[in-house]
C-alpha cells in the first residue's frame, strides 16, 4: 500500500483502528480510570526542548548501544505486550522477526505460554517478561524455559498488585483470555523485594530488570536488593490513574540509581526526538509497545519493521542535528524543561 502507507505513529494508530475489532483496539489503546496518566505520558515530552550544539561533525552518527550485554542497533527495544495473536495471526513470531531485522531486542510477554520456543527460533535477542503468579511452580517452570530458550534477561513487572480499572474494556465487555481471579495464572498480589531472591534461584544465569518503578526510593531499594537494571514505567497508563508520566519520573530514578545500573523508560514515545530526550534525561534506552501493536495490526512483520524504522530514522536525524556523534554524547545539557 505505498501511497496510503502510514508514516507517523499517529497514522499507524489510526490505520490500526480501522482493521481491529473495537474491543481489541481499546484494550491496547486504553488506560486506567479517566486516562489522565495515559495522556500525560505523551504530553510530558512536549515540555522539553532540545538545544543543539553545532559544528560537531555529527552528520553520520552511530546510534548503536548495548544494555546488559544485549546489543541495540539503536536505543529502542520492544516492550512486552500481551496476546499479540489477537492483533495479527502471526503474533509474537512476526514481532520478533521484525526486531531481529532491525537489530533491537524484544521483551516477550509472559502470556506466550506455549509459543516461547517458536519466538526464540526467530533469532531475535529476547528478554522475558516475568509476572509472578499465585502458582509458583508454574512460574518457576516458565523461568527455567526462558533461560533454556536463550533469553538474555528477565523483566520483572512489579506494578500490577491489582488490575487498574479500564473503562473501555468494561464498556466493551472485554475480558483477558488468561489470568482471572482464581486461575493458576492469577498474578500474585502480595509481592515484596524478597521475591527477587526467589527469581534468581529459578534462573540464576539471567540478569533481572525491575519494570514499573517511578520513585527514587524504590529505585534505591531495587539496586540494594540486587536488580541489574530498572525500567521507569507506569504500565502505559494502564494501572494507577494520576500516576506521574514516566518521563517526569525518569530524572529522579536516574539520580537514585546513579551509575550502578542502567535505567530504561517506556510510555509516550512517539518519534525519534522523544528517544533523544529520554536519553538526555539519563535513560540508557527506551521501550515501546503500542506503536509496534499498530504496525503489527496493519501489516504484520512489515508493519512492525516500518514502525521501528520510523523511530530509528528519526532518532538518527535528531542525533545529527543535535550535534551528537554517538549515544554517549547525548547528555543532559541538550534538553531544557519549558
Amino acid at each position: 500500500m505505498p501511497g496510503d502507507r502510514p508514516v507517523t505513529l499517529e497514522e499507524w494508530e489510526a490505520a490500526a483502528r480501522e482493521v481491529l475489532p473495537v474491543g481489541v483496539f481499546d484494550y491496547i489503546a486504553g488506560g486506567a480510570g479517566g486516562e489522565r496518566t495515559l495522556a500525560a505520558n505523551v504530553a510530558a515530552f512536549d515540555r522539553w526542548t532540545v538545544w543543539p550544539s553545532i559544528l560537531r561533525a555529527s552528520g553520520d552518527p552511530d546510534p548503536s548501544t548495548s544494555v546488559l550485554g544485549t546489543p541495540f542497533a539503536f536505543p529502542v527495544g520492544i516492550a512486552p505486550w500481551a496476546f499479540q495473536w489477537q492483533v495479527h495471526p502471526d503474533g509474537e513470531p512476526a514481532t520478533a522477526r521484525a526486531a531481529a531485522t532491525l537489530g533491537v531486542p524484544m521483551c516477550v510477554s509472559s502470556t506466550v505460554l506455549d509459543g516461547l520456543e517458536d519466538v526464540a527460533a526467530t533469532g531475535a535477542a529476547l528478554w522475558w517478561q516475568l509476572y509472578i503468579w499465585r502458582d509458583r511452580d508454574a512460574t518457576a517452570d516458565l523461568l527455567r524455559r526462558a533461560e533454556a530458550a536463550g533469553c538474555r534477561a528477565l523483566v520483572w513487572t512489579v506494578d500490577v498488585p491489582a488490575l487498574g480499572p479500564r473503562h473501555r474494556d468494561s464498556r466493551n465487555r472485554y475480558t483477558l483470555p488468561i489470568g482471572p481471579a482464581g486461575s493458576p495464572q492469577e498474578f500474585e498480589p502480595n509481592l515484596s523485594w524478597d521475591d527477587l531472591t526467589w527469581i534468581r534461584e529459578q534462573a540464576p544465569s539471567l540478569p533481572v530488570v525491575v519494570k514499573g518503578i517511578l520513585r527514587g526510593d524504590d529505585a534505591e531499594r531495587a539496586v540494594s536488593h540486587g536488580a541489574d537494571a530498572i525500567v521507569v514505567s507506569n504500565h502505559g497508563g494502564r494501572q494507577l490513574d494520576r500516576a506521574p508520566a514516566a518521563l517526569e519520573a525518569l530524572p529522579e530514578v536516574v539520580q537514585a540509581a546513579g551509575s550502578r545500573v542502567p535505567v530504561l523508560v517506556d510510555g509516550g514515545i512517539r518519534d525519534g526526538v522523544d528517544v533523544l530526550v529520554a536519553l538526555a534525561l539519563g535513560a540508557s534506552a527506551v521501550l515501546v509497545a503500542r506503536p509496534t501493536a499498530w504496525g503489527l495490526a496493519v501489516d504484520g512483520q512489515a508493519g512492525v519493521e516500518a514502525v521501528l524504522a520510523f523511530l530509528r530514522d528519526g532518532f538518527v536525524s535528531a542525533m545529527a542535528n543535535a550535534g551528537c556523534r554517538t549515544v554517549a554524547e547525548i547528555t543532559r545539557d541538550l534538553v531544557r524543561h519549558t
